[in-house]
């Protein structure tokens, strides 16, 4: 925690509420044996929180319940009827508020698309009045910038509960799948509690240290990869133009030193590796305009750091020109090897 803490000097009384703050795991008693009738919350059923969500409830006891909350209405009535279909499992309840979900949970997680939701929601949480006497505990699995993280995470502790980062890599289909990878920040008290509910949801549970490091975490990886799909993209399209077979390139990288998962499981150029998104239109995946977010995500933690990207700039303005080229735009972000053919004519 100490490189992060130097890394964020405008905000010690963060630090000081994670460190000073007794977690509430220290005060409830968990024994070994099942807990019946756990309630969930839900909030957030894009297409990485909807099958996540679902995984939650196939995995909890049929004594559960869990209350479901998205601004979007279509989302959360098929979620209750793809679980009707299902057959017998946890109940499910559509929130009419997000007040509602934070009285009805005791564990609530949400999964947003950028920090002004997180904020939006968690305020909300507060608006309804938590209650001190029962302490609930808050998984954010969003990928935001670190500040709004560690502020948010600051208010929820003053109230006598517990937020904790957990963000995620794997995609639709890893969330689909539930072989999702959590780069879980919370502190050692929580963990053991926060590791048994994410990995109802995902395979891998990294703690990466006290609330705040797994953003850090995630944007680190998400940064590394922007620029090797990046650089996969132009090593295929030069060896391309210059003759070689796009397959055999792709054979001759993925048993050599530029080995990489946009080489070797995400290839950006179509037909190359089966089911990949640039061989169905660059449909699914991770969006063009998410990795130019998350770059932007990336710089400003940098910047609280004082680490220096020289890449960064170059690469989120080419994911953002992508993401504003009529024939890239909505696609995965693998198309960068697209909009370098339309670029380039």
């Amino acid at each position: 925690m100490s490189a992060l803490r130097h890394a964020l000097p405008r905000f010690p009384g963060v630090w000081k509420s994670v460190r000073s703050r007794q977690s509430w795991t220290s005060v409830r008693n968990f024994s070994s044996s099942p807990v019946t009738r756990a309630s969930w919350g839900f909030v957030g059923l894009g297409q990485m929180g909807y099958p996540m969500a679902r995984n939650l409830r196939a995995k909890i006891p049929t004594t559960d319940s869990i209350t479901i909350y998205d601004i979007n209405k279509s989302a959360t009535d098929q979620f209750v009827e793809e679980t009707k279909s299902a057959g017998p499992g946890a109940s499910v309840t559509i929130a009419s508020s997000l007040q509602d979900v934070s009285r009805a949970s005791d564990t609530i997680i949400t999964m947003l698309p950028q920090p002004k939701h997180v904020q939006a929601v968690y305020g909300e949480f507060i608006a309804g009045g938590l209650d001190k006497s029962n302490p609930q505990l808050f998984i954010d699995c969003s990928t935001i910038d670190v500040k709004t993280s560690l502020e948010v995470g600051s208010s929820i502790r003053a109230l006598g509960h517990d937020f904790v980062d957990a963000p995620v890599s794997g995609g639709v289909v890893g969330a689909t799948a539930a072989t999702l990878t959590f780069m879980l920040g919370a502190s050692d008290l929580a963990l053991g509690k926060v590791q048994s509910i994410l990995e109802k949801m995902g395979k891998r549970v990294i703690h990466m240290g006290d609330p705040g490091t797994g953003i850090v975490g995630k944007l680190a990886n998400n940064y590394l990869l922007a620029m090797n799909n990046l650089a996969t993209a132009e090593a295929m399209n030069f060896g391309i133009r210059l003759g070689l077979d796009a397959k055999k390139l792709a054979s001759l990288i993925n048993c050599s030193t530029g080995k990489c998962w946009p080489s070797e499981v995400n290839n950006p150029v179509p037909d190359v590796i089966e089911g990949a998104p640039s061989s169905r239109g660059y449909q699914g995946g991770f969006g063009v305009s998410l990795m130019a977010k998350d770059l932007k995500l990336a710089i400003a933690a940098a910047d609280l750091a004082g680490a220096k990207l020289i890449l960064a700039e170059p690469a989120r303005k080419l994911y953002e020109d992508a993401e504003a080229h009529d024939d890239c735009k909505g696609k995965d972000f693998s198309v960068v090897y697209k909009y370098l053919q339309v670029a380039g004519n």
